[in-house]
């Protein structure tokens, strides 16, 4: 990230105008292998919750969306290279310790009367970032060596806004006072300072703040 003092780059970090792709081959699958990490675990959450939230809209948006996670997950594993030191089972990880943290407490609430909590979770703080994420990634990805990748990632990042905006409309309709809005408020906070010790949810640099550190070593897995 960049120094407190430091003047900011001229352009933002995910703005990559005509310039080569930004990831290796290396950088490239470590963040897939994060990318399918998430998704597989959102896809568990989800479709937990989807026995226990009492809300029956609530219930049918999270059924359909969990299965948008499930085959995400599923484009982020063809995406993986197949050669023998990137074995797509060790590549699928968290990009830290403190993302899992993070997943963890984004699972936490079970209770039937937490549904606000769950969707805060998912739609005022990891999608967000989720679609941050993508969205660099489709910019810094060099349309010439990794077009399969920007296929996926224009089909995934579609579901995610239409997922977010429509997670946002059920939060808006369960918040009806101002108890329900600090309680959204509360949650959202706690949330974010985990986020925030993980980096995203590929890590320190995940919308490029440390692009410097991801430098191409090769071309970009294609």
């Amino acid at each position: 990230m960049t120094e407190p003092g430091q003047p900011r780059p001229a352009f933002a970090p995910w703005d990559r105008r005509e310039l080569p792709g930004l990831f290796g081959v290396t950088e490239s699958a470590r963040r897939v292998g994060n990318y399918k990490w998430i998704e597989m675990r959102l896809f568990e959450a989800l479709g937990g919750w989807v026995a226990t939230v009492p809300e029956l809209d609530v219930k049918l948006v999270l059924g359909r969306h969990c299965y948008h996670h499930a085959w995400h997950a599923e484009l982020w594993d063809k995406r993986l290279p197949e050669l023998r030191e990137m074995n797509r089972e060790r590549l699928t990880l968290p990009p830290n310790d403190a993302m899992v943290a993070f997943v963890d407490a984004v699972r936490e609430p079970e209770a039937p009367e937490l549904t606000i909590e769950k969707l805060v979770g998912v739609y005022r703080v990891l999608i967000p970032r989720k679609i941050a994420a993508y969205t660099f990634h489709l910019n810094a990805t060099s349309r010439i060596t990794d077009a399969p990748t920007m296929r996926s990632l224009n089909f995934i990042l579609q579901d995610e806004l239409d997922d977010w905006r429509e997670g946002e409309m059920l939060l808006q309709s369960l918040i009806a006072t101002p108890e329900e809005v600090e309680r959204a408020a509360t949650r959202q906070r706690e949330l974010e300072g985990l986020m925030l010790a993980a980096g995203g949810i590929t890590g320190p640099g995940s919308i490029g703040m440390d692009s410097d550190a991801n430098a191409s070593e090769g071309v970009a897995v294609g």
